[in-house]
């Protein structure tokens, strides 16, 4: 297969699995467990955060584990079908979740979000495998590109459902849509498979690679400062991500539908800033790209914190959309080429490990603030600490000489 078809295959599975991030994460179901779930009580934004915690913590602790295995077998088809259908399976089972079954609520989303999260361990690392490193940015911006279009057709299906009031509905959809668009990866795109001889099992092979990369990671000094400066600003990203559904909803008072159209508009963005600054990124540098893009993160918790009419927040949501397609897709094409070929699925599961293990604590304090102040407004002018910190770090961070594209 060429080049382009590659890079078609794979960035389709981008479509396929936002239909999981937007409709259990973000939106549908983050707004139907506060409200339904937990009885839109206060301590639902607690219940919430310690969820999307506990599914972080789970996937932080396996993905370098998981990548040095893969990397040793060079499997990593075999890990991201596992990953993709325990995230099917446990989305459609949401359908089943009622008023007050939290822990079940709590343990089905986990479930679900192991395995998306997880599978983005071995679907990232193969970006280096379908294009060369001078086309990094933008071959990872057309995936995240096509992402944001996944939601938005996924938006497009689910909006009878949200009119009709049948919100239960939409888990199974999504659960489809992600089967059937993460297909043509498995049927089609091609990856090198070592034939190995064992005398150990796969774990322990695993631990003692993991091991042997953290003993070495001196040698790896500046994407060492990449992963720290990443695991802070990262964690305001996946904090607004988790909350932007429950905090439009409570504080402002929006509606499934007016929801709908907020998130249309951010998908829309998204697709732009994505696209658009990743072929920036090619031309002035990823470090300098993300840096821009986390001024936008700034400048979005302040406008959300100020903010107080419906018409207003859908700026803070345009500038969101840019700020989030751009900030993810670009730190993905920096960590390739900061990334030893030989160690690709390995260090993109410290790249995992690092972004999993930062959404622990940016949820867990704005649930804490909004539970104990009662004031979710303060809870996202919080979020603004962790952009800064991330931003002074990157700074430290040396960007790899900016190639010409032919």
């Amino acid at each position: 297969m060429k080049e382009k078809g590659r890079v078609f295959v794979w960035t389709l599975f981008d479509f396929a699995n936002t239909s999981f991030s937007i409709i259990v994460v973000t939106f549908l179901y983050a707004v139907y467990f506060k409200k339904t779930v937990a009885g839109n009580e206060a301590i639902g934004d607690l219940y919430w955060s310690i969820s999307t915690s506990i599914a972080m913590i789970i996937t932080a602790f396996i993905s370098p584990l998981l990548g040095a295995i893969a990397d040793y077998s060079a499997g990593k088809k075999r890990f991201l079908v596992f990953f993709t259908l325990l995230c099917i399976l446990g989305t459609s089972s949401l359908y089943f979740i009622g008023p007050g079954q939290i822990f079940w609520g709590i343990f089905l989303f986990v479930l679900a979000n192991v395995g998306f999260e997880a599978g983005l361990v071995f679907y990232d690392a193969f970006l280096p495998e379908i294009t060369t490193p001078k086309n990094f940015g933008r071959v990872s911006g057309y995936g995240f590109g096509m992402g944001y279009l996944g939601s938005l057709a996924t938006l497009a299906i689910v909006f009878p459902f949200i009119e009709a009031s049948m919100i239960k509905e939409t888990f199974p959809v999504a659960a489809l849509f992600f089967l059937l668009f993460s297909l043509p990866l498995f049927f089609f795109l091609k990856e090198t498979r070592n034939k190995v001889e064992r005398t150990k099992s796969f774990i322990a092979i695993g631990f003692e690679r993991v091991w042997s990369t953290l003993t070495h990671l001196k040698y790896y000094k500046n994407l060492a400062i990449f992963l720290v400066a990443y695991f802070f600003y990262i964690e305001g990203v996946n904090t607004v991500i988790f909350f932007s559904g429950n905090y439009a909803s409570t504080t402002l008072g929006y509606s499934e539908m007016e929801l709908l159209v907020f998130f249309i508009v951010v998908q829309t963005t998204a697709i732009a800033g994505s696209v658009l600054l990743g072929i920036v990124a090619d031309k002035i540098g990823q470090k300098r790209t993300i840096v821009i893009s986390l001024f936008m993160w700034l400048v979005t918790v302040a406008l959300a914190y100020f903010i107080y009419d419906k018409t207003g927040f859908y700026v803070v949501g345009l500038i969101a959309g840019a700020a989030m397609g751009s900030c993810q897709s670009t730190s993905r094409s920096l960590m390739s080429k900061l990334t030893p070929p030989e160690k690709k699925t390995e260090f993109f599961g410290f790249y995992s490990f690092f972004g999993k293990s930062s959404a622990i604590i940016g949820p867990l304090v704005f649930g804490l603030v909004s539970f104990l102040s009662g004031n979710q407004r303060i809870a996202i002018i919080s979020i603004a600490f962790f952009f800064i910190v991330g931003l002074l770090i990157l700074t430290k961070v040396k960007d790899p000489k900016v190639q010409t594209i032919e």
